[in-house]
């Protein structure tokens, strides 16, 4: 059984309502916050923000990509904290601390967990009035690849495309999702854009190459920046949003 439980009153503002809420599902609790357009006539579609290592539901990059989907296009979004980060935990971990206690669980037990939690997440807002979860769509990269290629490989046609990256078949070897990765891409279908850091000191770009050529969609395309793992263009941003808005509204 699902529970989606609202916490405290909605947020409104700048045209943006902000509502927190924990998940029950059969496996565990997770965590989240939806984001919608405050003014809307119609179900609006929805964008699943699965964020980086060591950030959070409500990280930087994920309330600027909710307030532009919803102030500039009528789309909801929605973050669900992942394994060992934000309101999962009393207090921030190290990058050591986590990935030593996702390893500590097993790598694929904790891939499994979370594609329950997006499952149960997908499942619990498509009750809502509000929500059009027929035009759904993923944005995820780096930790959020590492656990939302999975899902979306397990979701087969219910979303209409996703955004991947910053990472690959070669990896670090205490969280290496290669072989996970070997197994899922090739059941994507869904349009994928993915983001290539060429100069990624976690992820070499040849892994990114190798993960990318696994991907069975029939439309996938490639992307790619100078700059370290951590860098992000505005530019690289703005062709993520205008792909996800073309697989939701095209």
């Amino acid at each position: 059984m699902t529970t989606l439980r609202w916490i405290g009153k909605p947020v409104n503002e700048g045209g943006v309502t902000e509502r927190q809420f924990n998940l029950d599902y059969e496996t565990g609790s997770v965590p989240g916050i939806l984001w919608t357009p405050t003014q809307q006539n119609y179900p609006a579609p929805l964008v699943l923000l699965g964020h980086g290592g060591s950030s959070h539901k409500r990280g930087a990059r994920q309330l600027l990509l909710a307030q532009w989907f919803a102030k500039d296009f009528q789309i909801a979004s929605v973050a669900i904290d992942g394994p060992f980060h934000g309101d999962r935990v009393s207090e921030q971990l190290e990058p050591s601390q986590y990935l030593n206690k996702i390893a500590a669980i097993g790598v694929d037990h904790v891939v499994d967990n979370m594609i329950n939690a997006w499952c149960a997440t997908l499942d619990a807002l498509s009750e809502l009035d509000m929500i059009d979860t027929d035009r759904t769509a993923y944005i995820g990269l780096s930790m959020g690849t590492r656990f939302g290629l999975p899902f979306v490989a397990a979701t087969g046609d219910r979303l209409r495309g996703a955004v991947f990256g910053k990472n690959g078949l070669t990896a670090p070897v205490l969280l290496n999702t290669s072989e996970r990765f070997k197994k899922d891409a090739p059941k994507i279908t869904t349009p994928i854009l993915f983001h290539v850091q060429w100069d990624d000191e976690l992820f070499p770009r040849e892994g990114q190459f190798e993960l990318f050529d696994l991907l069975g969609s029939k439309d996938k395309r490639l992307i790619a920046f100078p700059g370290s793992h951590v860098s992000t263009t505005p530019t690289a941003i703005q062709m993520w949003c205008d792909f996800i808005v073309n697989c939701l509204t095209g």
